[in-house]
């Protein structure tokens, strides 16, 4: 139970871990001053969320793992973020499309999890529900101007949807240790979340004009450790600091 555990904490951390670090990369850069602040605290959110789980997880794991252990010093197939969170920032309407697919999937998400019987996930997430709502609020604004604003715009989010919906069924791709944490209380039941996602993408792409096409699902196993080259380029950043000086701190 206790490896099983460490396994879900990396998936719910991770997520968030892969995510805020593709919107630092945006760090002034935003199409204007108001936007690329609101990116940049959502990723320092995020990272805010990971530190919790991954606090967590390292006292699981025992012996001499830190949050930073955790974070930094796993190989890749060691990560379990979805495949999705990894995709690059090729122009707004991707960012934005990125950020409302993992909104509706983790706000329903987290209302799940506020009742785990895991005290410890029912805090975290407690806390990470009032800032998840605010990400949900911001990047579903985004999708009706982009949507409903010029021929330009509304091609950009198009493209962006086309691109990436196909990874968003991954994230309810039930993992063996989601489905145990699942059994016992711990975890969120991913089939329960399912359809409030569809609901929600649904409701919010119709009243703009916007549709996800009919692209099958991508092949995607990143939950289980196998990732796209993305993923490579991305730990080549994130991890230089600690592996360039071992047991830094700041």
């Amino acid at each position: 139970m206790k490896d099983t555990l460490y396994d879900y904490l990396l998936i719910l951390g991770d997520n968030p871990l892969i995510l805020g670090h593709r919107l630092s990369e945006l760090c002034g850069h935003g199409p204007t001053l108001e936007t690329d602040i609101a990116l940049t605290n959502l990723s320092l959110d995020l990272f805010g969320q990971v530190r919790s789980l991954f606090q967590y997880a390292a006292a699981v794991k025992g012996g001499n793992a830190t949050e930073d252990s955790v974070a930094f010093l796993r190989s890749e197939r060691g990560y379990k973020n979805a495949i999705l969170l990894e995709q690059p920032n090729i122009d707004f309407a991707h960012v934005m499309v990125r950020q409302f697919l993992y909104d509706a999937f983790n706000l329903p998400q987290l209302e799940q999890l506020v009742k785990s019987k895991d005290k410890t996930i029912a805090a975290i997430s407690a806390k990470s529900i009032k800032e998840c709502r605010y990400h949900f609020r911001f990047s579903s604004q985004w999708i009706r101007r982009l949507g409903g604003g010029t021929e330009e715009s509304h091609r950009r989010v198009t493209n962006a949807i086309n691109v990436l919906y196909p990874f968003a069924d991954e994230l309810f791709n039930e993992t063996m240790a989601e489905q145990k944490m699942k059994e016992v209380g711990i975890g969120a039941d991913l089939a329960k979340i399912k359809p409030i996602f569809v609901n929600e993408i649904n409701e919010t792409f119709n009243e703009v004009g916007l549709k996800v096409a009919d692209i099958a699902p991508r092949i995607a196993k990143g939950k289980e450790g196998l990732h796209s080259e993305q993923l490579g380029h991305i730990l080549a950043e994130l991890q230089y600091m600690q592996r360039a000086y071992p047991n830094m701190q700041w």
